[in-house]
């Protein structure tokens, strides 16, 4: 009977993208028991996207033949601003939504409590509860993908600031008058050191005749940004000059920021992950290591540990069950 009633008590972690919507399912120790992936359409218009999730969410617990009843509650990681206490996306600009009450029409269509923070929040909290087993009081996450985000521990609970918006060290001015950013501003880390900003320089490059084994792996009429993360590492690895000195430059702006922050926060770690840097650790981690303590004021990066994560994709769903297991039992 143990086993029947431990059953009751699972909960499911969501990780909400602009291009696709994963689904886990977690034993109350938080141990993975089954996952789902669906695209999002975010074209498609918030209602239907809405549908995916709960879609998503009943796939990952009928994959691990269980049923809905048995779970007890869902976390939620989406990309933007969030009022965790409302359960409302205030706005996540990659999927054109303002003001969406998504715990409550979740909670509607599933009949389960919904916990939702945003995504690089969530990150944070998997890695810090999971990969670290909470050990750290003060973390902070860089995560380092289609965009720049981050999060923030403090005291050994995730910080959100007045506005609840702390941790957007991706718009920090790291170039003044540099490249535009999404955010409107220019020069700002983000612009200078993700996946999108990175293949914008490639892109420049070649339209200027530098040569890159990028093209050779495209089929025709595709540009380079269809190209993935791991592409980089497979091109750094044919001895690639361009895509190196590109990847070198983000490595050395990603550095710059972990310093800046090392003289504001001092946290005891500082944990790098999202997809260009689950690609390319190998590559950039020395570099990025390097140039925060160059950059960091003498004496305030003693004993802080730069590491990269393990957890990879599964850092978002991870940290949303962790959501979820908090929000059960308050």
């Amino acid at each position: 009977m143990a086993e029947a009633s431990s059953k009751q008590d699972l909960i499911v972690g969501v990780d909400l993208g602009g291009t696709k919507v994963l689904a886990g399912v977690f034993s109350p120790q938080l141990k993975r028991l089954s996952s789902a992936k669906l695209t999002t359409k975010a074209e498609r218009g918030y209602t239907a996207v809405v549908e995916r999730i709960a879609r998503c969410v009943r796939d990952a617990v009928d994959e691990a033949d269980f049923s809905l009843k048995q779970v007890r509650a869902i976390g939620i990681g989406a990309p933007g601003a969030i009022n965790p206490e409302s359960g409302e996306v205030i706005f996540a600009p990659n999927l054109r939504w303002k003001d969406a009450p998504l715990k409550k029409d979740l909670e509607k269509m599933l009949d389960v409590p919904v916990f939702i923070e945003n995504d690089c929040n969530v990150c944070a909290l998997g890695v810090h509860a999971v990969e670290l087993g909470g050990r750290p009081r003060h973390m902070l996450g860089i995560f380092v993908g289609t965009g720049i985000g981050g999060g923030l521990i403090i005291n050994g609970e995730l910080y959100g600031g007045f506005n609840r918006t702390a941790g957007e060290i991706g718009h920090m001015v790291l170039e003044v008058g540099g490249p535009k950013c999404g955010c409107g501003n220019r020069g700002c880390f983000e612009a200078l050191a993700s996946r999108t900003a990175i293949f914008r320089r490639l892109t420049e490059a070649v339209k200027e005749g530098q040569k890159t084994v990028l093209t050779e792996m495209l089929g025709p009429g595709q540009e380079l940004t269809d190209l993935k993360s791991g592409d980089l590492r497979k091109a750094m690895r044919k001895g690639d000059k361009l895509v190196g000195k590109v990847i070198e430059d983000a490595a050395e702006y990603t550095g710059i920021a972990v310093a800046n922050l090392i003289n504001i926060l001092n946290p005891e770690v500082i944990v790098l992950g999202g997809g260009v840097l689950d690609a390319l650790a190998d590559e950039m981690m020395a570099i990025i290591i390097g140039t925060a303590r160059d950059y960091a004021m003498a004496g305030t990066d003693k004993g802080i540990e730069i590491i990269a994560s393990k957890l990879g994709d599964e850092a978002g769903i991870t940290g949303s069950a962790v959501l979820a297991r908090r929000g059960m039992k308050s």
